[in-house]
């Protein structure tokens, strides 16, 4: 690997790792500062608001494998506090606590280490500091040093006394860890991998439109409402969802464009909603697969369900049937089964669980029915799929 992608692959990680701790973060401040908020990118790396207002900035500093100890003359130290210096005033004494969160160990008897919890020592933090900024040959830190040494006396030391230094954060393989201790209250039995994945999906949803500036923080109600929202999926009566409409791929149009579902669609002459009809196949289908995978339904649930839906069409298939003349048109056969069609989508009187509600999961469900030949709109429907599956035998 060249210089150049191990730098790039190290950056990556390093704003993945941010955005992650920023969840962490929300979760260690639910019992400190349960009406905060954390942002992303707009005061600092992280921060945290109370009533839109910084008042901790958060640099993070993520190092992959790295066992060596971070002193007062590295590289993060001094980018960390011109970082500072940049956007806040270094002498407001009333301004937010500064802290440095490393996955490294502050080397003892440095600046670092003085400023570690819970017993800062930032007079001696201060002293340390100076002679660092001193007595350093770095190139790169050079500005940054003069910058911290040219603030007078009394700025400096209110400057060091804000900040602060977590070190030995765990590292982005460790976060998903950490979180989930953190939530060990509120992780359903035997299905925590899936509440995670919608908990991290969430997170990464709200880190872009942070990024984006759609909105500028999350707080730690909301944070918490989404937790208990995601929870209550695991009870006995409903199911999370877990397949998104945008889940569905372009190439899976094409690959389901010649399904039996999508000719009885047609034969009923319900062209325009192929490709809803092909969504919603497509997400029940994916949706069975991701409950099976976690454990949230079995195969006796799914057969009931299904029972349940085929049952139901096949009284109303036989009313329509008593409602044709024998010598019916192909036109109002046609308009007969589109106006089955159209009520067997919108029942929604038989659900897998009570209150599980996603309309989705019901037509796809109908689809993936007919597509099985189970059930039909068309009231030759059994004739014309036996002639599609020979056709495909040929």
């Amino acid at each position: 690997m060249t210089s150049s992608a191990h730098e790039a692959s190290a950056s990556a990680l390093g704003y993945v790792f941010q955005a992650q701790l920023a969840l962490l973060e929300l979760l260690r401040g639910q019992e400190d500062r349960p009406d905060g908020a954390v942002s992303l990118e707009l005061h600092d790396d992280v921060a945290w608001e109370a009533n839109g207002r910084p008042v901790e900035l958060l640099q993070v500093k993520h190092h992959i494998r790295s066992v060596r100890s971070l002193g007062d003359k590295d590289d993060d130290v001094w980018r960390t506090i011109q970082s500072w210096m940049d956007t806040h005033a270094p002498g407001d004494e009333y301004g937010p606590v500064l802290t440095l969160v490393t996955t490294q160990q502050a080397r003892p008897g440095t600046a670092m280490a003085a400023l570690k919890a819970p017993n800062p020592a930032p007079a001696r933090a201060l002293d340390l500091l100076i002679a660092a900024a001193q007595e350093s040959k770095a190139k790169d830190t050079k500005d940054s040093r003069a910058a911290f040494l040219a603030l007078p006396p009394a700025q400096r030391a209110v400057f060091v006394q804000r900040m602060r230094v977590i070190d030995g954060s765990p590292s982005i393989d460790d976060l998903d860890a950490q979180v989930r201790v953190k939530l060990r209250a509120a992780l359903p039995d035997g299905h925590a991998d899936s509440f995670m994945r919608q908990l991290w999906a969430w997170w990464y949803e709200q880190t872009v439109d942070m990024l984006q500036k759609r909105h500028t923080s999350v707080s730690v109600t909301r944070l918490m409402q989404r937790i208990s929202r995601i929870r209550d999926d695991y009870t006995s009566d409903r199911l999370p969802t877990l397949v998104d409409r945008e889940d569905f791929p372009q190439e899976a149009e094409t690959e389901l464009a010649d399904a039996c579902f999508v000719h009885q669609l047609r034969w009923v002459g319900a062209g325009r909603q192929l490709n809803k009809a092909m969504v919603d196949y497509y997400r029940a289908y994916t949706q069975t697969v991701a409950w099976l995978e976690d454990d949230l339904v079995d195969l006796d649930e799914l057969a009931r369900f299904e029972v349940n839906l085929a049952d139901e069409w096949q009284r109303e298939f036989d009313w329509m049937l008593d409602d044709l003349d024998e010598d019916a048109t192909d036109r109002e056969q046609e308009q007969a089964g589109k106006a089955l069609l159209r009520k067997t989508l919108d029942q929604t009187r038989y659900r897998i669980r009570e209150a599980y509600d996603e309309a989705f999961f019901s037509r796809g469900k109908h689809h993936e029915l007919a597509d099985r030949g189970r059930v039909g709109w068309h009231p030759d429907f059994e004739a014309r799929v036996k002639n599609l599956i020979r056709a495909a035998r040929a």
